[in-house]
Formats: C-alpha cells, structure tokens, sequence
C-alpha cells in the first residue's frame, strides 16, 4: 500500500472514546470516512463507505465484534480489521482473528502504537499488543499440529534460505522495517522478499505466510 492517508472507519459504542479515536486519526493525516457505535450498522455503512482499515471495538450493544468481522469480510473482502478492545482475554482475541481480523491491540495501547498498528494494518501486517501474538501463534501451531506423515512433499515450491530468514521473521511479527534492519536488507528488499513468497507459495497475505511457517515447522529457533 501506498504511503498516502489510510481510509479508516471506527466502530465503538462509546461516543467520547470513537471520537477521541477518529480525532487522533484526522490530525494523523488519515481520512475517517465513517465512525459507528453499532455492529450491523457498521457493516452497511462500510459498504458504502468502502474503508482500507476498520478500527472495531469487541463489545457491541447489539452484535460482537467477532459477527461484524464476519459481516465486514463478507461485504468487502479486501478490508483490514484492527481489533481496539479494552479486554485482551485469550478466547476473544483467538476468535477475533479467526474469523478474519488483521491485528489486535488493547486500549491501554499509546497513540503513537496505535497509528503505527493502523498503517501496517492498512499495509496487511498482522499488528498485535505484546503478548497477544504468542498466544495466535500458539494457536496456529495447535491447529496445525498433526501425525507426520514421513514423506517429502517434493511438489512442495522450493524456498531459498534468504526467503525462509525472512518468514522466521515475519512470523514473529517483526515489521518489514524492523526485518531489514535485523537482516541489513532495504525496506524494499524485505517487501521484494516478501511478495516473492506469497507468489510462490500462492498465499495471498502476512498471515496466511505465518500459518504456512508454523505448518512447516519454520518458526523453530
């Protein structure tokens, strides 16, 4: 994604903190094209509104956030959503990002985290408070976890060492950023790098990369 504003909607029941919210955003030079306190009527706005990047609380007066996510999804396939949630509690996040939510952060979070968390959303990065993304990963290596099969894949796309450095990386959640930089790489290698995999391994985004990581056994030390 471009390094231009991030279309952002903001979904949250409490009127001073969306606006708070949505305040912090504007002067960020971001464009909030829509803010909602309800969860049906998030998802038909941002239909219309058509944001990169939806800004969802968890706890809704009429349906949860994890039913908006779906809803959102449904209507606009290539949206993002930051979970923005006062609780952190483990079932909640795991369900949120199941059903499909890009990133996850508590409200106790700095502004400065949160915009960060905003843009590498918008960028398809999975952003999660500290702590919050062992426990998904930790998930995704449960699920994944199965019998071995004692056989090579050998239709399996062959990845150079280079490319597999890059996934250990990106399934910890490291920024591209903070990647070329680990790696003494440019910001663009790394996306290069990145992009390179994805075609390769016909995956479609950051997340789908770390499950395939964790399924592979990569993410080990």
């Amino acid at each position: 994604m471009s390094e231009g504003p991030v279309r952002v909607m903001v979904v949250d029941d409490h009127p001073m903190w969306r606006e708070g919210v949505a305040r912090d955003l504007t002067e960020a030079g971001h464009l909030v094209v829509a803010t909602s306190g309800e969860g049906r009527q998030a998802v038909r706005v941002a239909a219309a509104a058509r944001p990169d990047v939806v800004v969802l609380d968890l706890q809704l007066p009429d349906v949860s956030g994890v039913e908006v996510i779906r809803g959102l999804r449904a209507a606009l396939p290539e949206v993002r959503v930051l979970m923005l949630s006062a609780s952190g509690e483990p079932q909640g996040v795991l369900d949120a990002v199941k059903a499909g939510a890009t990133g996850y952060l508590v409200k106790s979070a700095a502004p400065a985290e949160f915009l960060d968390a905003v843009r590498r959303t918008a960028a398809g990065e999975p952003v999660f408070t500290p702590g919050l993304a062992g426990l998904v990963l930790g998930e995704y290596r449960r699920l994944a976890a199965g019998p071995p099969t004692g056989a090579t894949d050998d239709s399996a796309p062959r990845l150079t060492e280079r490319e597999t450095e890059v996934l250990r990386l990106v399934a910890k959640g490291l920024s591209y950023r903070q990647i070329a930089e680990r790696l003494r790489l440019s910001h663009r290698t790394v996306q290069n790098h990145v992009q390179n995999t994805l075609g390769k391994l016909q995956l479609h985004n950051r997340v789908e990369l770390t499950r395939y990581v964790i399924e592979r056994g990569l993410d080990d030390d």
